[in-house]
């Protein structure tokens, strides 16, 4: 019975190692530079993200601000990447004149002087409208931006004209995988190199539409994160890395990070071999993917030399103490 449990703690203890060789990070490759900074929306003005809902107008709840760029705008996203982001992230709408108008919100309610659902508009429409418009930080006493931001609102061939050699991350904000098709015909008539510096996130249906017709674009969608992230905790540790995890744009919370098999150089190269690029988010808690890493605090939160995806709402303080911001 002895030499049996013996036995037995002998090869628990050889499983353990070949299962802690496999995944520490100790004895990974470390790839070198700098973090890929992501600006969500660009340069924006920040809001109270105190209880908030699907439905909150953040622009009525605008903190004082600090700087005059509005998001999803040409110049917001030329001063990100003058500011030192590597990505800019924007927000897509079909038309009804067979157009994508870059605009965050479902309806133009809150922001612009316009009235109903962005999608249900004609992009000539859209042209009209002052997109800062509704903008207050004092409840409605002030509205700082009104009149200065009419016809501002771009459309996604004008943002791939302006930035023809930067990297763009595009927003779905439907469930319509029809809205994925005709996106996919825009992505599939750029030349290839072009497709590959754009990646593709949002909802399952046009987000899977997307993956399937424009296969070179990475993409994910919520539930490919979940069901990413999910599967390399259950079973990374082997080194595989789960189907939903191949050519795709990985988002990690900071606070899920840690229980990521072989965080973070193995689990960044197993991406990479993947082809697919990290980036790293706030803290998780149960609401929508979409916080930054917009601290100094949560920045430190990451491991030193790490040189993955930075998600961040506040591109400008981020950059600079990453040391990319400007000279």
């Amino acid at each position: 019975m002895g030499r049996k449990l013996r036995f037995g703690a002998a090869i628990t203890i050889a499983v353990a190692a070949g299962i802690y060789i496999n995944n520490t990070s100790l004895l990974a490759p470390h790839r070198g530079g700098k973090p890929v900074l992501l600006a969500h929306r660009g340069i924006a003005q920040r809001f109270d993200e105190r209880d908030l809902k699907n439905d909150t107008c953040t622009a009525a709840r605008m903190l004082p601000p600090s700087h005059d760029y509005l998001e999803n705008t040409l110049r917001s996203m030329r001063a990100s990447f003058e500011a030192g982001a590597d990505m800019v992230e924007l927000d897509v709408h079909p038309t009804t004149d067979g157009e994508f108008a870059v605009f965050h919100d479902w309806t133009v309610d809150c922001r612009t002087d316009g009235h109903g659902v962005t999608r249900e508009q004609s992009m000539a429409k859209l042209k009209t409208l002052d997109i800062g418009y509704g903008y207050t930080a004092d409840g409605g006493k002030t509205f700082p931006f009104r009149g200065k931001a009419v016809g501002m609102m771009p459309t996604l061939p004008e943002v791939l004209a302006a930035f023809p050699d930067r990297q763009l991350l595009v927003n779905v904000k439907s469930r319509d995988a029809g809205e994925g098709q005709k996106l996919a015909a825009v992505l599939n008539a750029l030349p290839a190199a072009r497709r590959h510096a754009i990646m593709v996130y949002g909802g399952d249906e046009p987000v899977d539409m997307v993956r399937r017709l424009t296969p070179d674009v990475r993409t994910i969608s919520r539930a490919a994160i979940r069901s990413c992230l999910i599967g390399y905790i259950g079973y990374g540790w082997t080194g595989l890395v789960p189907a939903a995890c191949n050519n795709a744009m990985v988002l990690v919370p900071i606070n899920v990070a840690p229980w990521l098999w072989g965080w973070p150089d193995r689990f960044l190269n197993r991406m990479a071999d993947a082809n697919s690029a990290v980036f790293v988010l706030g803290p998780y808690s149960g609401g929508e993917f979409s916080t930054g890493i917009d601290t100094p605090e949560l920045l430190a939160r990451l491991p030193q030399g790490y040189s993955g995806g930075i998600w961040t709402n506040e591109i400008e303080a981020i950059a600079e103490i990453a040391g990319k911001g400007k000279d």
